[in-house]
């Protein structure tokens, strides 16, 4: 392990980067779970809902573009 602190150190020399298929299936993970919070929300819980449902519109774009770089390779 690297004696560097954390800012200082490289994604590469921890070798703890993810493929682009990990990446992806912890991106579906995170957006079933968001909609689950989702679903759980009452009526009385409006401004949770829009928050949720704008991280769930982000998970999925970016979720849409690990596909479709992968699609081009």
């Amino acid at each position: 392990m690297s004696r560097r602190p954390e800012s200082e150190r490289s994604d590469w020399t921890d070798l703890d980067l993810l493929t682009r298929e990990e990446a992806h299936g912890r991106l579906l993970a995170e957006i079933a779970e968001t909609d689950v919070r989702l679903a759980e929300l009452g009526e009385s819980d409006e401004a949770e809902r829009e928050l949720l449902q704008s991280r769930l519109r982000a998970l999925r774009e970016a979720a849409e573009d690990l596909i479709e770089h992968s699609k081009k390779n």
